[in-house]
């Protein structure tokens, strides 16, 4: 790298992010530079990084190219690469937006888990097309020490472990991934939520996200809470043909989500961008040594 790489911060419910635009693809981003970049400590600092690429200059997302010009390459804190992320990608349109890019209105935006349309909307608050969340059988477990709690198992493009507890302080320090069981449930590992409820249709949770430890905000895991919640309350809106919308508090700000009768589910919420600047290459180079 014999140039500076331009980024810029920013976060969707305090769930931060390292933003680098890349349009044609040509910034090498390895695992090792990826965790430097979102190291709180030597780096810039955030729970995940968003590599902003054009879907057609990208080789998983050529595909996807016709119907989403932007592709979403995340990637966690640890430089792992994930499926998708909710809050991210409320912070991707918000980048486009303020880089000229989009304007208010829709859009779709290319991930790993498919094409998500998105919303801009004049207030500021950014909708994102969820999908439909797969619910896969069986009966999973997960604990704290010496607690344990039967969890639902939600899949929203990425893996989720849903527990409702008594008390948020039950879920720990989460500094290490809670233990679930069985192994063969999450063979690649998962998000855990901890859930406890604040009312009708609203609840709070903590979560522990795989590769990034325990974040302020989760935006697949607020929605498959939601969809834990409505199954739970008897609320299925796919049987009873009626949307249903919960109100989901985060540590860092608060989320709603709505799941529609065809299985659509849909997540609002803030999107800010806090600063850019450039990444000195030498410093980059030495950091992945």
């Amino acid at each position: 790298m014999s140039t500076r790489i331009a980024f810029l911060k920013g976060h969707g419910t305090e769930n931060d992010f390292v933003i680098v635009p890349d349009p044609e693809n040509a910034i090498d981003l390895s695992p090792d530079a990826v965790a430097a970049l979102c190291d709180r400590r030597a780096g810039i600092g955030g729970d995940g990084l968003l590599h902003v690429v054009r879907s057609a200059a990208h080789p998983e997302a050529k595909d996807m190219a016709a119907e989403a010009e932007w592709f979403m390459d995340y990637r966690n804190g640890d430089g792992s690469v994930a499926e998708m992320c909710g809050n991210g990608v409320r912070v991707f349109a918000r980048y486009l937006q303020h880089a000229g890019l989009v304007t208010e209105g829709d859009l779709a935006v290319a991930t790993r888990g498919g094409v998500k349309t998105v919303h801009i909307a004049k207030d500021g608050d950014v909708t994102v097309g969820m999908g439909r969340a797969r619910l896969p059988e069986g009966e999973v477990t997960v604990s704290v020490g010496e607690r344990s709690w039967p969890a639902r198992n939600v899949n929203m493009g990425n893996p989720h472990a849903v527990a409702f507890v008594d008390d948020l302080a039950h879920a720990g320090t989460l500094y290490s991934p809670p233990p679930f069981s069985p192994a063969s449930a999450y063979p690649e590992g998962v998000n855990v939520e901890f859930v406890v409820d604040r009312g009708p249709r609203h609840v709070a949770l903590r979560v522990h996200e795989r590769g990034s430890g325990e974040t302020r905000s989760c935006g697949t895991g607020a929605c498959a809470v939601a969809v834990a919640a409505a199954r739970r309350d008897g609320a299925d809106p796919t049987v009873t043909g009626t949307p249903v919308t919960y109100t989901v508090d985060v540590p860092g700000g608060r989320l709603l989500i709505t799941e529609r009768p065809d299985g659509e589910i849909e997540m609002t919420g803030p999107a800010v961008i806090v600063a850019e600047g450039e990444i000195d290459p030498e410093w980059l180079e030495t950091a992945v040594r």
